[in-house]
């Protein structure tokens, strides 16, 4: 992942695709077109002029039904629940109950104005002004103002906070960077053009939610936000309590009275309570153990497409895989749908050694699919001078299933892996800079929660010098492709940067990628409607209503 800081685990949040704005952006061709459209994406899909939203029917167009408790199950945080430093799924979704974003991502990667009702930026896409919603208050009656949104981005700016949406902001925007000129209008400077800013001050950076001026932490005891829910109760081992709350700016939303969310111990028993009737819905669901549940009891399975993927490492600079041959040879040692459907649950997109998802709009479409070649993997070790191949590979316990498949099918060519488990506060711990297994072991998994855009993956982890470049991987045209990327205005322009960037990684090899994962959510589909899966396993509950 790494949008945290170590020893943050990987295995988070983060995501969304850029399809919607994106496109409108890269069609406009120029810089000046550029800015006049973000300013319409930014204006557009709720409400111009700031005013909130009015509907009473749902998404699927039935008549909402107010009222009522939604009973929601969950893993016990393993971190503390603060919008500033969290990172776990659990935090992360109690927070997007009580706060949120200046721009919101919904489940189809749609960029969706929320406490800002519009956005542009400069020829250069370097600065970028953010118009605020009107009549929004904090649950304890504040207003909210530029002031508060310029304090909470500095908050997560300051390194001594330790945010983990530091690193996402990495060369992009610096302390200093922010600007409140009036009330309801906030500038972001950058120290380099990138043109898809407002994805990282969306929930796709999902410490962003905006937060009072004067917050000082604490936020399980005194949860002040502009959200849809109030929190009313918290016990670390036991769950959390919400209630609606009757100011919210987006009235007659919420619909549902309240939440109330208990923590399991594990998936197991998460998912025993939903069959059994003693919760309504699950925030973080396993597809491997909800899809055989789907439609039996009432059970819905709702499901997206992402781009969480689980990436190989192979470190470049040791040997065996110093030698690139080796490298090929692993990545065409693998059957690729076959991990996909015995690891993913047979959901998301064959991968092809490359960062470029396909559900990314300028992933590459030429470069042929890479596929199991028992062959191809004797010439290639042959070619390397190696007799008989055999590597240790590290991982914590959620990648143990796809540890053993590669293990399984590796030695079906000959291959010997030898596993090795750690915990994972053991594989994300260490010192970051020397020793950290998940960054210094000569072959690892890790777990990369989905991403709103190609850069997030790209910069940290490929990139000469990254903060967590695991592979040790350096290829000067890569990085130059990068930042052409990031600074591109056009469709066209994009596209060339993406596939300079996404054949140098196929040709390589330093990450192994098989499958690119999707995201479900499992709830009583007799009892409410509204309950959606999203990539990044974010909630949006304001919309849920009885059946």
């Amino acid at each position: 992942m790494p949008e945290n800081p170590a020893p943050a685990h990987p295995q988070t949040w983060q995501d969304a695709l850029p399809h919607l704005s994106r496109r409108g952006l890269l069609a406009a061709g120029t810089g000046g077109a550029l800015a006049a459209l973000l300013a319409a994406c930014g204006s557009g899909s709720h409400d111009p002029a700031g005013a909130a939203p009015k509907d009473t029917r749902s998404a699927a167009g039935d008549p909402v039904r107010p009222g009522g408790t939604l009973r929601a199950g969950s893993p016990p945080p393993p971190t503390a629940v603060d919008p500033v430093t969290a990172y776990d799924g659990t935090s992360v979704a109690l927070i997007q109950l009580v706060a949120e974003y200046l721009v919101w991502l919904d489940k189809d990667f749609k960029l969706v104005p929320r406490l800002a009702t519009g956005w542009t930026s400069d020829a250069a896409a370097r600065t970028w002004t953010f118009t605020l919603r009107k009549g929004v208050r904090f649950s304890d009656g504040t207003p909210l103002d530029s002031a508060a949104v310029k304090a909470t981005f500095d908050r997560l700016l300051a390194p001594e906070n330790k945010s983990s949406a530091l690193s996402a902001f990495a060369t992009i925007l610096e302390p200093g960077g922010v600007a409140a000129p009036d009330a309801s209008t906030v500038v972001f400077t950058l120290k380099r053009p990138f043109s898809d800013f407002p994805y990282l001050v969306s929930a796709g950076n999902y410490n962003t939610v905006i937060l009072k001026q004067d917050y000082a932490g604490d936020f399980t005891k005194k949860a002040i936000g502009t959200g849809p829910f109030l929190l009313d109760s918290y016990d670390a081992s036991r769950g959390a309590g919400f209630t609606r709350n009757p100011a919210y700016w987006a009235a007659p939303k919420p619909y549902l009275d309240g939440v109330q969310v208990t923590f399991y111990a594990d998936d197991q028993a998460d998912l025993v309570a939903l069959q059994s009737g003693s919760i309504d819905a699950q925030l973080l669901s396993r597809a491997d153990l909800v899809e055989p549940l789907a439609a039996a009891g009432g059970i819905t399975v709702d499901k997206v497409e992402g781009t969480g993927v689980t990436v190989l490492t192979l470190r470049v600079d040791k040997a065996p895989f110093d030698r690139k041959e080796v490298r090929q040879a692993v990545a065409f040692a693998l059957d690729r749908p076959a991990v996909k459907e015995g690891v993913g649950a047979g959901l998301g997109d064959l991968g092809n050694d490359h960062l470029l998802a396909p559900a990314f709009p300028a992933a590459p479409k030429d470069i042929p699919q890479r596929a199991q070649d028992k062959a191809k993997v004797a010439r290639l070790l042959a070619a390397a001078g190696v007799d008989k191949l055999r590597f240790t590979l590290t991982f914590d316990p959620p990648s143990k299933d796809y540890a053993v498949t590669i293990q399984s099918q590796l030695k079906q060519l000959g291959i010997t892996v030898d596993l090795d488990q750690r915990s994972s506060a053991d594989f994300y711990g260490g010192d970051q800079a020397k020793d950290a297994p998940w960054l210094f072991t000569t072959a690892n998994l890790v777990g990369w929660a989905g991403r709103a855009v190609p850069s997030q993956f790209i910069t940290p982890m490929v990139k000469t010098g990254a903060v967590w470049n695991g592979s040790k991987y350096s290829n000067k045209a890569l990085d130059a492709a990068a930042d052409a990327y990031d600074a591109a205005t056009t469709d066209e322009e994009r596209r060339a940067q993406a596939e300079i960037i996404a054949k140098a990684l196929n040709e390589d090899v330093p990450i192994v990628v098989t499958y690119w994962s999707g995201a479900v959510r499992a709830y009583n589909g007799r009892k409410f409607r509204g309950v959606e899966a999203h990539p990044s396993a974010y909630v949006d509950f304001s919309s849920v209503s009885r059946v």
